[in-house]
């Protein structure tokens, strides 16, 4: 597993240049092994709905984005997942501040993948399960 955080930096670096998204979430390598990811993530304010937790379209934003970037950085760049189904449980309310975001490889073929995400609390407690279905589609060369 060596340099692991430093290769995958080069994927979170473009995610945060190219990705609206990857601008919000100041995501943090944790740890990868082949299948899986985690992540350190962070909602702010911006994030919160008028009860001020954090708004279950942000949480499923989060989990779509690490999921994607585990395929993403398994195929080398090569593939990105176009996503057919987004399908999340929301088991408890967020807050603002730092979550530690995984993802797992349920099933990957040669044109579909499944997904895993999951979001924990800053207690490790699990607030939000996510189901990825997406497409593997040819990255296009970025300019």
């Amino acid at each position: 597993m060596k340099n692991t955080t430093l290769d995958f930096e080069k994927y979170l670096n473009f995610h945060k240049e190219y990705g609206g998204t990857g601008k919000i979430f100041k995501f943090k390598f944790i740890e990868y092994k082949k299948g899986i990811l985690k992540l350190e993530g962070k909602f702010t304010s911006m994030a919160l709905n008028p009860n001020q937790s954090v708004q279950g379209g942000q949480m499923n934003s989060m989990l779509d984005d690490v999921t994607s970037l585990l395929v993403i950085y398994e195929s080398k760049g090569d593939y990105y997942p176009s996503s057919t189904n987004l399908h999340s449980i929301h088991h408890r309310p967020l807050l603002a501040g730092k979550v530690i975001a995984s993802a797992e490889i349920i099933k990957k073929g040669k044109k579909i993948v499944s997904l895993k995400g999951e979001l924990h609390n800053k207690e490790g407690k699990l607030a939000t399960t996510l189901i990825h279905t997406a497409v593997l589609v040819k990255a296009i060369p970025n300019k």
